[in-house]
């Protein structure tokens, strides 16, 4: 095996082949991480995907410049996995390795030079360069290719350093440094030497003159005394002021104090109490059964069951299973904001056995958790979607909380996948089994089920058999006709919220809409502030008086008088949630209302204290965007009122009747979970659609059986496959021209029926790129794979006219 294939961190397709030098035949290994030359000046951290013996014909190759694992860092199921992930959402492995690794484990370095020990330089042989990079290097012995450039011509460098090279006046020094350290605390004691060999009162003769020291000797001294077993920290001694770092340094130089380290993990373990899990209701032993049923049979589950119904609970006895087999659990969320209060219950059952995985956690502590799971030392993890990615070694089963939750498949971040189908794809891989789990399942998952792809599991009933909310239709159109209307509310919802809040429960206020209002217009010439960057209106937020492009970032000031016409009669437009928030806060004066979006959320933190604030009753009322939808299990809440619920709706996108479901059942199921007596008020100017009636009956299958009806009418997933394919570029011709090209492309290859556009996106021009789109439907099955790599073929066609090159590409899979 001489050659092996290297995954370079990169965003280019593929792996590169390198040639394993002789010595390090006999230890490279699959999987482990390699240093690699790349493109001339730079080295590069890579991944041994493959080992071979087929030399390359065309091309010199370059070798392998060292290995830096002792052993495998990627198990053979993830590489599995990525070639998966690679094949199926048609991306790169760099774009994979990329965003699956910690930063500090993707390592690069500079190209260093110095001076070869012990050598005679003459200087009259040497050109101008060559003797000005000697020069430099006798001054600085270390110089790299970044500095060099500051005194040598770019086109001159390379040249210059061969021919001191080949003269054999200087060499190369890779200086490749790790740059994860662990983490390590001071801890100070009394000098054991000093406490055998001499008494008190020579030391305190020794400190006499030095009383700030002496007081310090005698304050670690009496902690030490008073309990033996407990560590003293370095940085609690100068936590009041009174000591300083020289009096701690001085007990050390008369060698009365030493000063020791022990390293840490930047994570805090739970160290508390153990304690049981409390055991299952009847109903949830019987889904239990089913669930083992169904991994029995080789099949992995689906858990539909109603809010509040005890689906966690299932997991964690179905968790506690997988332990006491000796296999490793992972729970995987859609967002880090829901991990509150599952964490809570899992660490008084596992403690220290429990990880967390998710993009809040700094660098350094995602590569303390990288190497926790590497050395089997986590039971349980929690993570989002890029936990995926960890070196399990003897994953048994995984959990995929809210499956139905669009957070698993942003299309903002690269690469694009759905985290809750590569789950499945995973735990294949390592023989685990997988839970999916929602009060409101996808319809792919739930069709899946219905064709006996996933075992189905309903679970019906609330736990402890509580009621589950009632649903009401407020017709707003009538409401505003016979004035019983306040701002966005109706005096009906007005009074449903007195009533809950005088029996001192808490409400729920649901407006999906972020800001303040939707457009700041002139009245008198009708002109509104267009993002510079994109081709949206731009949002204005009263609380931080600015106005924001919610796509790409833009910040402006609101404007005082039309920029168009000078005209100071300006008006907000349409409503968003700290408008709701605002009117809440009018209507209740006497109650605490708080604010839960992404906005409100920023701080660190932020989500703690307020699910501790609603946890003590001491807010009232919560008003907040679909946020307030996930993971709230909070005793006292009893209403939950959505005053303009048709903006869910009326969104260009076929999920749109989906999502509003899944929406309204989530955040009513926030409703009424120990009193049963929960009641969900939506506003609507059109109480007569199908899906504010399938609601408001609540027969989860009558809304599928609806939704999919629709679906199979229009043809979309779960009937067919849809890929989009995005063209970007700053010239909108270009961009249309290039869209064009490729449309025709495509339907050299495709039937016509299966391609639509080119078309401009929604959104025609986004952070200054003009976006053109071509969608695919695609037939099911074999079909698929065959249509896939025409696909293939026609996208690679495209990439080869040099005039296109510039243009930016991006395929989106089962979007």
């Amino acid at each position: 095996m001489n050659y092996a294939q290297i995954v370079l961190p990169l965003n280019l397709k593929g792996s590169f082949t390198y040639k394993v030098p002789e010595d390090l035949i006999s230890q490279i290994e699959v999987g482990m991480r390699v240093l690699v030359p790349f493109g001339g000046k730079k080295i590069y951290t890579g991944i041994v995907f493959e080992l071979h013996d087929i030399a390359p014909e065309n091309f010199v190759v370059k070798e392998v410049i060292s290995i830096l694992d002792d052993k495998p860092i990627v198990p053979e199921e993830q590489i599995r996995f990525w070639n998966w992930l690679s094949d199926y959402y048609l991306c790169g492995l760099g774009e994979i390795y990329r965003f699956a690794f910690p930063s500090s484990l993707k390592l690069e370095s500079e190209t260093y030079l110095k001076l070869k020990p012990n050598i005679t330089i003459d200087f009259e042989n040497l050109d101008v360069n060559e003797m000005y990079l000697i020069q430099a290097l006798e001054v600085r012995q270390l110089i790299n290719l970044t500095d060099i450039e500051a005194f040598i011509p770019k086109k001159d460098i390379i040249k210059t350093i061969n021919s001191l090279i080949d003269l054999q006046y200087i060499e190369i020094d890779e200086k490749i440094a790790e740059k994860y350290k662990a983490k390590e605390v001071a801890y100070v004691k009394i000098n054991d030497e000093v406490l055998k060999n001499q008494n008190l009162t020579e030391i305190l003769l020794q400190l006499k003159n030095a009383k700030k020291q002496k007081d310090l000797f005698l304050y670690i001294l009496e902690k030490q005394t008073e309990d033996p077993d407990i560590l003293i920290k370095k940085s609690e001694l100068f936590e009041e002021g009174y000591f300083g770092n020289s009096h701690l340094k001085g007990l050390v130089e008369r060698n009365l104090v030493e000063e020791y380290y022990i390293q840490k993990d930047r994570l805090d373990s739970y160290e508390g109490e153990i304690e049981e899990i409390e055991e299952l209701s009847e109903a949830q032993k019987v889904a239990k059964g089913e669930i083992d049923v169904g991994f029995e049979e080789g099949k992995n589950v689906l858990l539909h069951g109603v809010t509040s119904s005890g689906k966690t609970h299932i997991y964690l006895d179905k968790i506690e299973d997988c332990i006491n087999e000796g296999k490793n659990v992972l729970f995987l969320l859609p967002e880090i904001s829901l991990t509150k209060q599952i964490t809570q219950r899992l660490e008084k059952k596992y403690g220290r056995k429990l990880g967390f995985y998710h993009q809040k956690l700094t660098d350094f502590e995602r590569v303390e958790v990288w190497r926790r799971i590497r050395q089997n030392d986590v039971s349980v993890l929690i993570g989002t979607r890029n936990a995926l990615f960890l070196p399990y070694q003897n994953l048994g089963l995984i959990v995929v909380d809210e499956e139905h939750d669009s957070a698993y498949r942003p299309r903002e971040v690269s690469p694009y996948f759905n985290a809750k189908d590569a789950a499945l794809v995973l735990g294949n891989f390592y023989g685990a089994n997988v839970i999916l789990g929602s009060a409101t399942p996808s319809v792919e998952s739930y069709y899946n089920a219905r064709k006996d792809k996933l075992a189905y599991v309903f679970l019906e009933e609330r736990f402890g058999n509580v009621n589950l909310p009632e649903y009401e239709l407020i017709n707003f159109k009538e409401a505003q006709d016979s004035k019983k209307v306040s701002g966005n509310f109706s005096l009906q919802v007005i009074d449903e919220i007195k009533k809950v809040l005088e029996e001192k429960n808490q409400v729920i206020v649901l407006h999906n809409r972020r800001g303040y209002a939707n457009v700041v217009e002139c009245e008198t010439c009708g002109y509104v502030n267009y993002c510079s960057n994109c081709d949206v209106v731009m949002t204005y937020h009263k609380a931080a008086n600015e106005m924001k492009c919610h796509y790409c970032g833009q910040r402006a000031s609101k404007p005082k008088t039309c920029p168009k016409c000078y005209s100071e009669n300006l008006n907000e437009r349409g409503v968003g949630v700290e408008q709701i928030h605002e009117e809440v806060s009018k209507l209740f004066p006497d109650h605490e209302v708080d604010r839960m979006d992404v906005d409100s959320m920023r701080k660190k933190f932020a989500y703690e204290r307020l699910y501790e604030k609603i946890e003590d009753r001491e807010t009232d009322i919560v008003v907040g965007t679909q946020m307030i939808s996930k993971g709230l299990d909070f005793n006292h809440i009893e209403l939950v009122a959505i005053p303009k619920a048709d903006s869910l709706l009326y969104v260009q996108d076929f999920r749109a009747e989906e999502r509003a479901y899944q929406l309204i059942t989530q955040v009513s199921g926030r409703a009424g979970r120990v009193s049963g007596k929960g009641k969900i008020i939506i506003q609507t100017f059109n109480p007569e659609h199908s899906v504010f009636q399938l609601i408001k009956i609540n027969k989860p299958a009558k809304v599928y059986k609806y939704i999919l009806t629709e679906r199979q009418k229009f043809h979309y997933p779960p009937f067919t496959k849809l890929i989009m394919i995005e063209l970007k570029h700053r010239k909108e011709d270009k961009a249309n021209r290039a869209s064009q090209f490729l449309g025709s492309i495509l339907r050299k290859y495709l039937p016509e029926d299966c391609v639509l556009g080119p078309e401009k996106a929604q959104i025609a021009r986004l952070n200054n790129l003009y976006q053109f789109q071509i969608m695919l439907k695609l037939p099911r099955g074999k079909k698929y794979d065959e249509y896939k790599k025409l696909v293939l073929t026609s996208l690679k066609e495209f990439d080869e006219i040099t005039a296109y090159q510039s243009i930016k590409k991006e395929v989106f899979v089962d979007f």
